[in-house]
């Protein structure tokens, strides 16, 4: 196989990886107001979400993350001058990110398994939105690769990550507003 080919499938198992990353805390949201529910219907919506977020997590995102680094690694191997570049170390810092994030998912994963409830699903809400400030973050890392550029990427990145929570927050305000009228 090339670079080329290496490249294309990395592309293809990081936005598999992301999808999943993107969706199971949205489950969790779902899986987490399922629980103040009464029965039965909580009962029902909690087997059906914990029977999602396992596929999820076991069938889509751990094996797309495993091939994405697979591939990823591939790359460095067939041009290892990439790993003198400061963007390049930057973005495997990123990435060691985005693993921790991956295994914060599966921690909550298995405590909502548990029966644990330990994030609201506001903090869930918010949760969700950290994986697309990893995608923002290595997307104009990768296609910039120039530090001042970067620099300016970043401090995009603190507006936009504004912006989500502020958002987040006006539509959790309007729920509750529609909730009480």
């Amino acid at each position: 196989m090339t670079y080329l080919h290496f490249k294309a499938l990395h592309i293809i198992f990081v936005v598999s990886w992301f999808a999943g990353l993107f969706y199971m805390p949205r489950l969790f949201v779902y899986h987490t107001e399922a629980n103040d529910k009464p029965s039965p219907e909580r009962e029902i919506l909690l087997a059906q979400f914990t029977k999602m977020e396992k596929l999820l997590f076991n069938a889509i995102m751990t094996p797309a993350c495993w091939l994405a680094l697979l591939c990823g690694t591939a790359m460095l191997y067939i041009t290892p001058a990439w790993l003198d570049q400061g963007w390049m170390k930057l973005k495997l810092v990123f990435v060691l990110g985005l693993l921790a994030y991956h295994s914060i998912t599966r921690k909550i994963l298995l405590e909502l398994r548990a029966g644990k409830f330990r994030y609201s699903s506001f903090q869930l809400r918010l949760f969700n939105e950290v994986a697309t400030i990893f995608l923002f973050s290595i997307v104009f890392l990768v296609v910039l690769k120039n530090t001042v550029d970067w620099l300016w990427g970043v401090l995009g990145l603190i507006a936009f990550a504004i912006v989500i929570m502020t958002a987040v927050r006006i539509v959790k305000r309007m729920r509750e507003k529609k909730a009480g009228a």
